[in-house]
């Protein structure tokens, strides 16, 4: 066994991301995108709060950090997911180590 070996429990992890595109699963997609246990679709921004099945979404804002409106905030925290707000590279690397913690963590993402 390799020690760098991880194990996502079948979870789609974050590969990379560039410019515009994120690379899931082995896979470039481009533009905003959600992932959590019911897979990967493409994330319609601050209205688009369709998540299930988490304890917390972590929001990728680009290549900033900045703060989206209360009521995104507030929808998600009333169906008792919390939410927490980064740039997008630490949302990818705190969603991927989340993930391999075996952790109901969900993931939506502004391209850099």
């Amino acid at each position: 066994m390799r020690l760098t070996e991880i194990d996502f429990g079948g979870a789609l992890p974050v590969d990379g991301y560039g410019p515009g595109f994120f690379r899931i699963g082995g896979q470039v997609h481009e533009g905003a995108l959600a992932l959590d246990p019911g897979g990967l679709r493409a994330w319609a921004g601050w209205d688009d709060r369709a998540f299930r099945d988490i304890d917390v979404l972590l929001v990728g804002t680009g290549a900033e950090i900045s703060y989206p409106p209360r009521a995104f905030r507030e929808a998600l925290e009333g169906l008792g997911i919390g939410v927490e707000f980064m740039a997008s590279p630490a949302a990818c690397r705190s969603y991927n180590m989340l993930l391999a913690e075996g952790r109901r963590v969900g993931l939506a993402v502004l391209p850099v």
